[in-house]
């Protein structure tokens, strides 16, 4: 067995054992679960056998526009004769509102009354009524019959879209386009996650390791690119298989809870999307998540104690949240400038071009390009790293990181 092969091995068993990779999966399981869940653990804070509020209603206009108001769970209308001693009802507690109907210049006014004020959920809904109401009334002032009440009513407009470019006419449909932002939505969270849990994860190994003096025995027999390079790809093993672990759980509460509705859901979303999209995601992901590992592994050589990690984290840290809020920026329209811009840089484009691949219409040879950047930055990265590694695992200095990276030079040159 290689030394390579050596090094991967133990740095995966200890980190799946630690206590940090199994918090932490376990925390992302439980919002998972909780999700998922969330309307049965709702109900668990609610009490469902509370009768529903009565709220009153009192007319003054000659049509019976009370019978537009439609009970629910929550809340039942009861129309009253009068409004005497209203304020002694709302008091009591016999209702939790009291609503006021009138005619004004021909529109629905109404007007609410409550004793103590109204939760927001409330008010909502009372106002949701009334709209629905006044739509109603507004209708029937009209005369219309119930077909052509029915019409208006159906307001749903049929759309069609047709490119008049006939080499463009392969356009992708709004089902299509949406399933990509959502898919890509998720990928892009992933990403981030990942990059913010392990790349701090690989830099504070290797600082630790070298803060302990335990690296420099280690290199006394294993090469500096061989240790590099585990490090690298022993973290993402972890990544992967954290991921692997969470992505079964959730298969598992989709397709046997419910009788399979949410997985059938899920898989007509995912079935909107192509083979070449799930190509490209993975690809983008695998080499956005590398890039930012391989540089964590550098950061960590650059300092001498742990605690000097998070400063030479920062500028990674900015950049993958600058990239995040980015992706969010595009979520509701992934063709503008800055989303194009950010999806050819290296370290910003894993979460910004699977957006624009899902969400428009644009050819192969736009992505391609992309991800030939995104690969070359890594490979160009990871060997410049590797040389700099070397360098600078074995030195140690204090000061800020441009000054680290200024010893490093002086000390090796």
């Amino acid at each position: 067995m290689s030394k390579f092969s050596v090094l991967l091995k133990q740095l995966y068993k200890q980190k799946i054992k630690s206590k940090t990779f199994i918090f932490s999966t376990a925390f992302y399981l439980l919002i998972i679960v909780g999700v998922t869940f969330w309307q049965d653990i709702k109900g668990l804070f609610t009490d469902e056998d509370r009768p529903a509020d009565i709220v009153a209603l009192y007319n003054h206009i000659e049509s019976n526009v009370t019978d537009h108001f439609n009970d629910s769970s929550d809340i039942v209308y009861e129309t009253i004769s009068h409004m005497q001693a209203i304020d002694q009802s709302l008091e009591d507690g016999e209702y939790v509102a009291a609503i006021e109907l009138s005619e004004t210049e021909g529109k629905l006014a109404a007007q609410i009354y409550s004793y103590d004020p109204l939760t927001f959920s409330m008010q909502q809904q009372l106002t949701d009524s009334i709209e629905t109401a006044a739509q109603l009334f507004s209708i029937g002032q009209l005369n219309l019959t119930d077909e052509q009440a029915a019409l208006l009513l159906d307001t749903t407009p049929l759309i069609g879209m047709t490119t008049v470019n006939v080499v463009e006419n392969e356009g992708k449909s709004t089902e299509e386009k949406m399933a990509g932002m959502l898919g890509s939505y998720a990928a892009g969270i992933i990403i981030y996650i990942i990059v913010i849990s392990f790349l701090s994860i690989i830099t504070t190994d290797v600082a630790s390791e070298k803060g302990s003096r335990a690296l420099e025995m280690l290199l006394v027999s294993v090469k500096p690119e061989t240790h590099f390079r585990s490090k690298v790809f022993g973290v993402f093993l972890i990544a992967v298989t954290q991921f692997t672990i969470i992505l079964a759980v959730l298969f598992g509460l989709l397709r046997f809870t419910d009788d399979g509705a949410k997985w059938d859901m899920v898989t007509s979303f995912l079935g909107e999307l192509s083979v070449s999209y799930y190509i490209f995601v993975i690809l983008f992901l695998v080499l956005t998540i590398l890039l930012y590992l391989i540089i964590g592994a550098l950061f960590g050589s650059l300092v001498s104690k742990v605690e000097e990690g998070n400063q030479v984290m920062m500028p990674a840290m900015i950049v993958i949240i600058l990239a995040f809020y980015v992706m969010i920026a595009g979520m509701n329209n992934p063709d503008t400038m800055l989303i194009k811009v950010f999806s050819y840089i290296p370290f910003t484009a894993g979460m910004v071009m699977p957006m624009r691949i899902g969400g428009t219409d644009m050819g192969m040879m736009e992505p391609i390009i992309s991800l030939a950047i995104l690969g070359l930055t890594v490979a160009a990265v990871y060997f410049l790293s590797l040389s700099f590694y070397k360098r600078s695992v074995l030195t140690y200095s204090t000061g800020g990181v441009i000054q680290k990276i200024k010893t490093v030079f002086k000390v090796t040159t």
